[in-house]
Protein backbone atom coordinates (compact mmCIF):
# COMPACT_ATOMS: atom_id res chain seq x y z
CA UNK A 1 0.00 0.00 0.00
CA UNK A 2 1.53 3.34 -0.89
CA UNK A 3 -0.45 6.78 0.29
CA UNK A 4 -0.23 9.62 -0.89
CA UNK A 5 1.63 10.79 2.04
CA UNK A 6 2.55 8.44 4.48
CA UNK A 7 0.91 9.12 8.18
CA UNK A 8 2.53 10.54 10.71
CA UNK A 9 2.91 8.29 13.89
CA UNK A 10 4.14 8.54 17.47
CA UNK A 11 4.64 5.24 20.09
CA UNK A 12 3.35 5.87 23.63
CA UNK A 13 5.44 3.81 25.64
CA UNK A 14 8.82 2.20 25.09
CA UNK A 15 7.54 -1.69 25.78
CA UNK A 16 9.51 -4.65 24.33
CA UNK A 17 6.63 -5.66 21.73
CA UNK A 18 7.42 -1.86 20.21
CA UNK A 19 11.11 -3.55 18.80
CA UNK A 20 8.42 -5.75 16.24
CA UNK A 21 6.49 -2.20 15.26
CA UNK A 22 9.09 -0.21 14.85
CA UNK A 23 11.41 -1.59 11.70
CA UNK A 24 8.28 -2.27 9.40
CA UNK A 25 7.11 1.26 10.56
CA UNK A 26 10.36 2.73 9.26
CA UNK A 27 10.58 0.52 6.30
CA UNK A 28 6.89 1.24 4.99
CA UNK A 29 6.51 4.70 2.76
CA UNK A 30 2.69 4.43 4.27
CA UNK A 31 4.21 5.61 7.55
CA UNK A 32 6.51 7.95 9.11
CA UNK A 33 7.46 7.19 12.58
CA UNK A 34 8.49 10.50 14.14
CA UNK A 35 8.06 10.33 17.88
CA UNK A 36 8.45 8.48 21.18
CA UNK A 37 7.15 9.15 24.32
CA UNK A 38 8.29 7.58 28.05
CA UNK A 39 7.16 8.68 31.31
CA UNK A 40 11.32 9.59 31.79
CA UNK A 41 12.63 12.13 29.42
CA UNK A 42 16.19 10.63 29.88
CA UNK A 43 14.35 7.59 28.42
CA UNK A 44 12.56 8.83 25.69
CA UNK A 45 16.00 10.55 24.42
CA UNK A 46 17.98 7.17 24.77
CA UNK A 47 15.12 4.93 23.35
CA UNK A 48 14.92 7.97 20.15
CA UNK A 49 18.37 7.75 19.35
CA UNK A 50 18.67 4.09 19.59
CA UNK A 51 15.77 3.47 17.33
CA UNK A 52 16.43 6.65 14.89
CA UNK A 53 13.20 8.19 15.69
CA UNK A 54 13.24 12.08 15.39
CA UNK A 55 11.41 13.45 18.40
CA UNK A 56 11.18 11.82 22.07
CA UNK A 57 8.77 13.23 24.78
CA UNK A 58 9.14 12.63 28.82
CA UNK A 59 5.74 12.09 28.66
CA UNK A 60 2.65 10.96 26.95
CA UNK A 61 0.16 13.61 27.38
CA UNK A 62 3.28 15.84 25.89
CA UNK A 63 2.94 13.43 22.71
CA UNK A 64 -0.81 13.83 22.15
CA UNK A 65 0.06 17.42 22.50
CA UNK A 66 1.82 17.34 19.24
CA UNK A 67 0.23 18.62 15.92
CA UNK A 68 2.22 16.91 13.75
CA UNK A 69 1.84 13.14 14.56
CA UNK A 70 -1.94 11.88 12.75
CA UNK A 71 -1.58 8.41 14.87
CA UNK A 72 -0.30 6.88 17.63
CA UNK A 73 0.43 3.04 18.75
CA UNK A 74 -0.31 2.05 22.13
CA UNK A 75 2.25 -0.56 24.13
CA UNK A 76 1.41 0.10 27.46
CA UNK A 77 0.64 -2.30 29.97
CA UNK A 78 -3.22 -4.13 29.27
CA UNK A 79 -4.55 -2.17 31.92
CA UNK A 80 -4.19 1.25 30.61
CA UNK A 81 -5.20 0.50 26.99
CA UNK A 82 -8.24 1.90 26.92
CA UNK A 83 -7.24 4.93 29.36
CA UNK A 84 -5.05 6.22 26.70
CA UNK A 85 -6.73 5.07 23.62
CA UNK A 86 -9.57 7.32 25.26
CA UNK A 87 -7.43 9.90 25.75
CA UNK A 88 -5.15 9.57 22.72
CA UNK A 89 -8.44 10.01 20.08
CA UNK A 90 -9.77 13.33 22.45
CA UNK A 91 -6.36 14.36 21.67
CA UNK A 92 -7.63 14.44 17.99
CA UNK A 93 -5.28 11.09 17.01
CA UNK A 94 -6.34 7.59 15.49
CA UNK A 95 -4.92 4.72 17.12
CA UNK A 96 -3.65 1.09 16.78
CA UNK A 97 -3.87 -0.54 20.48
CA UNK A 98 -1.78 -3.15 21.57
CA UNK A 99 -3.81 -6.45 22.07
CA UNK A 100 -5.92 -7.00 24.16
CA UNK A 101 -7.71 -3.69 24.84
CA UNK A 102 -9.13 -5.06 28.09
CA UNK A 103 -10.74 -7.94 30.14
CA UNK A 104 -13.96 -6.17 30.32
CA UNK A 105 -16.21 -5.17 27.09
CA UNK A 106 -17.56 -1.83 28.69
CA UNK A 107 -14.40 -0.09 28.80
CA UNK A 108 -13.40 -1.04 24.99
CA UNK A 109 -17.64 -0.17 24.13
CA UNK A 110 -16.32 3.26 25.65
CA UNK A 111 -12.94 4.08 23.71
CA UNK A 112 -14.79 3.34 20.90
CA UNK A 113 -17.62 5.41 21.52
CA UNK A 114 -15.07 8.37 22.68
CA UNK A 115 -13.27 7.48 18.69
CA UNK A 116 -16.56 8.00 17.47
CA UNK A 117 -17.55 11.24 19.15
CA UNK A 118 -13.74 12.59 17.44
CA UNK A 119 -14.29 10.91 14.91
CA UNK A 120 -10.91 8.93 14.73
CA UNK A 121 -10.20 5.26 13.72
CA UNK A 122 -9.29 3.07 16.61
CA UNK A 123 -8.23 -0.59 15.82
CA UNK A 124 -6.95 -3.59 18.05
CA UNK A 125 -3.63 -4.50 17.36
CA UNK A 126 -4.36 -8.11 16.49
CA UNK A 127 -1.53 -8.37 13.79
CA UNK A 128 -2.26 -12.12 13.14
CA UNK A 129 -5.43 -11.28 11.58
CA UNK A 130 -3.73 -9.42 9.02
CA UNK A 131 -1.48 -11.94 7.95
CA UNK A 132 -1.74 -14.05 3.93
CA UNK A 133 -2.00 -17.29 6.05
CA UNK A 134 -4.94 -16.29 8.15
CA UNK A 135 -7.02 -14.94 5.04
CA UNK A 136 -5.99 -17.89 3.48
CA UNK A 137 -7.09 -20.27 6.03
CA UNK A 138 -10.62 -18.06 6.28
CA UNK A 139 -10.68 -18.77 2.19
CA UNK A 140 -10.41 -22.31 2.55
CA UNK A 141 -13.12 -22.77 5.18
CA UNK A 142 -15.68 -20.92 3.07
CA UNK A 143 -15.12 -22.77 0.34
CA UNK A 144 -15.93 -25.49 1.84
CA UNK A 145 -12.51 -27.47 1.68
CA UNK A 146 -13.15 -29.81 4.63
CA UNK A 147 -17.02 -29.54 4.82
CA UNK A 148 -18.81 -27.54 7.69
CA UNK A 149 -16.49 -27.32 10.24
CA UNK A 150 -17.41 -28.47 13.99
CA UNK A 151 -14.42 -28.21 16.16
CA UNK A 152 -11.65 -25.40 16.65
CA UNK A 153 -8.87 -26.17 18.89
CA UNK A 154 -5.76 -24.10 19.73
CA UNK A 155 -3.21 -23.16 21.79
CA UNK A 156 -0.06 -20.42 22.87
CA UNK A 157 2.15 -21.09 25.42
CA UNK A 158 5.94 -20.73 26.56
CA UNK A 159 8.06 -20.15 29.50
CA UNK A 160 8.23 -17.62 31.97
CA UNK A 161 9.54 -17.37 35.67
CA UNK A 162 10.78 -14.10 36.37
CA UNK A 163 7.90 -13.03 38.76
CA UNK A 164 8.44 -9.39 37.64
CA UNK A 165 7.77 -10.10 34.38
CA UNK A 166 4.84 -7.54 33.40
CA UNK A 167 2.58 -10.32 32.41
CA UNK A 168 2.79 -11.64 36.14
CA UNK A 169 1.32 -8.69 37.91
CA UNK A 170 -2.48 -8.43 38.56
CA UNK A 171 -2.34 -4.35 39.13
CA UNK A 172 -2.20 -4.21 34.99
CA UNK A 173 -4.17 -7.16 34.17
CA UNK A 174 -1.65 -9.58 33.77
CA UNK A 175 -1.94 -13.31 33.12
CA UNK A 176 -1.56 -15.92 30.71
CA UNK A 177 -5.54 -15.47 29.14
CA UNK A 178 -4.50 -11.99 28.63
CA UNK A 179 -1.10 -12.20 27.19
CA UNK A 180 -1.28 -14.94 24.53
CA UNK A 181 -4.90 -16.72 25.30
CA UNK A 182 -6.74 -13.69 23.30
CA UNK A 183 -4.91 -15.00 20.38
CA UNK A 184 -6.64 -18.67 20.74
CA UNK A 185 -10.18 -16.24 21.57
CA UNK A 186 -9.58 -14.59 18.39
CA UNK A 187 -9.01 -17.71 16.43
CA UNK A 188 -11.69 -19.14 17.78
CA UNK A 189 -14.74 -16.23 17.28
CA UNK A 190 -13.45 -15.70 13.77
CA UNK A 191 -13.91 -19.14 12.55
CA UNK A 192 -16.59 -20.01 14.87
CA UNK A 193 -18.68 -16.77 15.54
CA UNK A 194 -19.54 -15.46 18.84
CA UNK A 195 -19.59 -17.50 21.40
CA UNK A 196 -23.13 -18.68 23.25
CA UNK A 197 -21.49 -20.30 26.14
CA UNK A 198 -18.34 -20.40 27.70
CA UNK A 199 -16.67 -22.13 30.15
CA UNK A 200 -13.05 -21.26 31.71
CA UNK A 201 -10.60 -22.61 34.32
CA UNK A 202 -7.71 -21.10 35.21
CA UNK A 203 -4.36 -22.06 37.16
CA UNK A 204 -3.33 -18.83 39.17
CA UNK A 205 0.33 -18.39 40.58
CA UNK A 206 2.09 -17.33 43.11
CA UNK A 207 1.87 -13.30 41.82
CA UNK A 208 -2.34 -13.90 41.72
CA UNK A 209 -2.52 -14.19 38.08
CA UNK A 210 -3.29 -17.20 35.61
CA UNK A 211 -0.52 -18.82 34.91
CA UNK A 212 -2.36 -21.80 33.05
CA UNK A 213 -5.90 -21.54 31.55
CA UNK A 214 -8.18 -23.27 29.38
CA UNK A 215 -11.55 -22.57 27.79
CA UNK A 216 -14.48 -24.04 25.92
CA UNK A 217 -16.64 -22.15 24.02
CA UNK A 218 -19.94 -23.75 21.99
CA UNK A 219 -20.99 -21.32 18.70
CA UNK A 220 -23.51 -20.72 16.53
CA UNK A 221 -23.94 -23.38 14.14
CA UNK A 222 -23.08 -26.27 16.11
CA UNK A 223 -19.38 -25.44 16.23
CA UNK A 224 -17.42 -25.99 19.06
CA UNK A 225 -13.60 -24.82 20.56
CA UNK A 226 -11.13 -24.96 23.17
CA UNK A 227 -8.08 -23.64 23.93
CA UNK A 228 -5.43 -23.82 26.07
CA UNK A 229 -2.44 -21.10 27.26
CA UNK A 230 0.12 -20.75 29.59
CA UNK A 231 3.09 -19.47 30.64
CA UNK A 232 4.65 -23.39 32.08
CA UNK A 233 5.29 -24.75 29.44
CA UNK A 234 7.40 -24.98 26.04
CA UNK A 235 6.56 -22.95 23.53
CA UNK A 236 3.53 -23.85 21.68
CA UNK A 237 1.26 -22.39 19.36
CA UNK A 238 -1.15 -24.17 17.11
CA UNK A 239 -4.21 -23.88 15.41
CA UNK A 240 -6.54 -26.62 13.91
CA UNK A 241 -10.21 -26.64 12.07
CA UNK A 242 -12.09 -30.13 12.08
CA UNK A 243 -14.24 -30.19 9.48
CA UNK A 244 -16.67 -33.34 8.61
CA UNK A 245 -14.88 -34.02 5.53
CA UNK A 246 -11.68 -32.92 6.99
CA UNK A 247 -9.23 -30.60 9.14
CA UNK A 248 -7.04 -27.62 8.60
CA UNK A 249 -3.85 -27.33 10.40
CA UNK A 250 -1.69 -24.44 11.39
CA UNK A 251 1.38 -24.78 13.44
CA UNK A 252 2.69 -21.18 13.21
CA UNK A 253 -1.05 -19.02 13.44
CA UNK A 254 0.07 -16.57 15.72
CA UNK A 255 3.59 -15.44 14.44
CA UNK A 256 3.15 -17.19 10.81
CA UNK A 257 7.46 -16.60 10.85
CA UNK A 258 7.24 -19.62 8.55
CA UNK A 259 3.61 -19.64 7.19
CA UNK A 260 2.28 -23.40 6.21
CA UNK A 261 -1.42 -24.71 5.93
CA UNK A 262 -1.80 -28.58 6.13
CA UNK A 263 -5.58 -29.09 4.46
CA UNK A 264 -5.79 -33.27 5.95
CA UNK A 265 -8.24 -35.75 4.39
CA UNK A 266 -8.20 -39.36 4.69
CA UNK A 267 -4.61 -39.43 6.18
CA UNK A 268 -3.55 -37.63 2.59
CA UNK A 269 -1.80 -34.29 3.97
CA UNK A 270 -2.05 -31.32 1.17
CA UNK A 271 0.58 -28.63 2.44
CA UNK A 272 0.11 -25.10 1.23
CA UNK A 273 2.72 -22.69 1.27
CA UNK A 274 2.45 -18.69 2.09
CA UNK A 275 4.32 -15.93 0.98
CA UNK A 276 6.29 -14.52 3.92
CA UNK A 277 4.42 -11.19 5.56
CA UNK A 278 5.28 -8.85 8.31
CA UNK A 279 1.93 -8.99 10.20
CA UNK A 280 2.94 -6.01 12.54
CA UNK A 281 3.94 -4.03 9.36
CA UNK A 282 0.59 -5.01 7.40
CA UNK A 283 -1.62 -3.72 10.54
CA UNK A 284 -0.30 -0.46 10.41
CA UNK A 285 -0.25 -0.20 6.58
CA UNK A 286 -3.70 -1.27 6.77
CA UNK A 287 -4.65 1.97 9.37
CA UNK A 288 -2.92 4.31 7.75
CA UNK A 289 -4.76 3.28 4.61
CA UNK A 290 -7.65 3.99 6.56
CA UNK A 291 -7.02 6.81 7.61
CA UNK A 292 -6.15 8.36 4.30
CA UNK A 293 -9.62 6.88 3.16
CA UNK A 294 -8.12 4.77 0.48
CA UNK A 295 -9.37 1.65 2.72
CA UNK A 296 -11.39 -0.05 5.58
CA UNK A 297 -9.61 -0.93 8.83
CA UNK A 298 -9.43 -4.68 8.99
CA UNK A 299 -10.97 -4.63 12.69
CA UNK A 300 -12.83 -2.24 14.62
CA UNK A 301 -15.60 -2.15 17.56
CA UNK A 302 -17.52 -5.61 17.08
CA UNK A 303 -14.68 -7.54 16.67
CA UNK A 304 -12.92 -5.60 19.86
CA UNK A 305 -15.60 -5.89 21.91
CA UNK A 306 -16.68 -9.30 21.07
CA UNK A 307 -13.14 -10.71 22.14
CA UNK A 308 -13.26 -8.50 25.22
CA UNK A 309 -16.38 -10.08 26.26
CA UNK A 310 -15.61 -13.69 25.53
CA UNK A 311 -12.36 -13.54 27.79
CA UNK A 312 -15.05 -11.71 30.45
CA UNK A 313 -16.81 -14.29 30.17
CA UNK A 314 -13.93 -16.84 30.66
CA UNK A 315 -12.56 -15.14 33.70
CA UNK A 316 -16.04 -15.16 35.14
CA UNK A 317 -16.31 -18.90 34.68
CA UNK A 318 -13.09 -19.82 35.58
Amino acid sequence: MTATEPVRWGIISTALINRLVIPPAQASDACDLIAVASRDKARADEYAREWGIERAYGSYEALLADPDIEAVYISLPNSLHCEWSIKAVEAGKHVLCEKPMSRRAAEVEEAFDAADRAERLLMEAFMWRHNPQTRKLVELIESGAIGRPRVIRSAFGFPLSDPENVRLLPEIDGGALMDVGCYCVSGSRLLGGEPELVVGAQVVGPTGVDILFAGAMVHADGVTSHFDCGFVMQDRDELEVIGEEGSIFLDDPWHAREPLIEVRHDGAVERIEIEKANSYGLELENLSAAIRGEAEPLLGREDAVGNARAIEQLYASA
